[in-house]
């Protein structure tokens, strides 16, 4: 485990320090490079001889539009742009600066903390009330899912290779996602975001290999594990956290249980509740650690689970660039995601995730993946859930 701890080392200050020189260099080169704006989506006409008033307008439009839960405050003279009430998440924050930094016509872009003072001509209740909550709020990303996890809900279909227990050729799908209810604005003294949402997810192994009494070309449904939970996220500055809830059951497939009727005698139903709280701090605007306990407070009778375990990692994306067809924004990735389960004695689970995502805009909204994926463990299919395997996938997945 040396050499692994090392190459996790090696990565992170890598990406540290690469990331943060080639962001700098590249910003110097051409700063139209350094990162996919808003604005890139902008129609691209001609705004610099209008006047403040329209042009201040139309800057708050657009803000209300695409920011409407935070109520942004726009000022505008000799098109420099000022603005206030930026919410306290920095990736949040930084969306809105780039998207106004991109605007055709605009000078420069400043923050100011308190409007009134800078406005003095505006009576204080014109500059509108401060929104402390939206319902079904459209910029979903407060705590960022964790891409390496393999019971993160997303939408994925991968072609699994050397699993001995679920099928040394295998198709692995799922279908979830992650749907927010409520955000709070302005919690606690650091004044970040607070949501509650929903989650929910599916995940099914199909083996096509060694199939018994396989007539046909068609595959077994191996199993199928169910997943909701409700996640409570908080994210302010570079910081972002998430306590959830949630629920696991697991079903073997029909298909399976026909060709192996001796399962049928010692089956049993893996299904548990848990609780988890996972931190995740934003080193730079290429890696990301997280990592947090989690207790497993009931499960089925059948399949008794010992309740602790921890979950850590890191996420790297370097060399992000524009892809200028669609106006898209592409990155290699790598994840290195590790789970330790007391029920498996405290043993190492380890995935190893490289890849290529593709987004709208970075660092914030869904995005697609397409990677390469190694593991070395424990099976996480329900009934399997203390065998020992290791496999490899190629896979394509789209989420947030």
């Amino acid at each position: 485990m040396k050499y692994k701890t090392v190459l996790l080392l090696g990565l992170c200050a890598f990406s540290l320090y690469a990331g943060d020189k080639l962001e700098d260099e590249i910003a110097r080169i051409d700063p139209e490079l350094s990162a996919i704006k808003r604005g890139d989506s902008l129609p691209k006409e001609n705004l610099e001889n209008v006047s403040d008033t329209y042009l201040e307008g139309y800057i708050q439009a657009l803000i209300d539009a695409h920011y409407y839960e935070y109520h942004v405050k726009i000022t505008v003279e000799d098109h420099a742009v000022y603005l206030s009430k930026l919410p306290k998440n920095e990736l949040m924050a930084r969306s809105i600066l780039s998207f106004v930094q991109d605007i055709p016509g605009v000078k420069s872009v400043e923050v100011r903390e308190d409007p009134q003072q800078k406005t003095p001509g505006i009576p204080k209740d014109e500059i509108g009330p401060r929104v402390s909550g939206v319902w079904f709020p459209q910029m979903t990303v407060l705590f960022a899912p964790l891409i390496g996890d393999p019971r993160e809900p997303e939408y994925s279909a991968n072609y699994r290779f050397g699993d001995r227990v679920m099928g040394r050729k295998a198709i692995a799908v799922s279908l979830g996602d992650d749907f927010p209810v409520f955000r709070w604005r302005h919690v606690f003294r650091w004044h970040g975001d607070l949501q509650i949402g929903i989650q929910a997810g599916v995940w099914a192994v199909f083996n096509f290999s060694h199939v018994p009494n396989r007539k046909t070309n068609t595959c077994e449904l191996m199993n199928t594990d169910y997943l909701v939970g409700i996640p409570l996220t908080y994210a302010f500055d570079k910081w972002s956290f998430r306590l959830r809830v949630y629920h696991i059951s697991s079903h073997l497939g029909d298909e399976f249980l026909v060709n192996h009727p001796y399962f049928l005698a010692k089956r049993t139903n893996p299904s548990y509740e848990a609780l988890e709280w996972i931190s995740a701090y934003q080193l730079s605007s290429g890696l990301r650690v997280y990592g947090g306990p989690g207790w497993v407070f009931q499960s089925d009778d059948t399949f008794k689970i010992k309740p602790l375990y921890v979950k850590w990692g890191t996420e790297i994306r370097l060399f992000g660039q524009k892809l200028y067809y669609h106006q898209l924004y592409g990155t290699p990735f790598l994840v290195i995601h590790m789970e330790n389960w007391e029920q498996r004695h405290w043993n190492l689970d380890q995935f190893y995730k490289i890849g290529y995502e593709i987004s709208k805009l970075q660092g914030i909204g869904r995005k697609m993946r397409l990677y390469l994926e190694y593991h070395q463990g424990y099976s996480y299919e329900g009934q399997f859930f203390n065998y020992r395997v290791r496999y490899g996938q190629v896979g394509f997945s789209w989420g947030f």
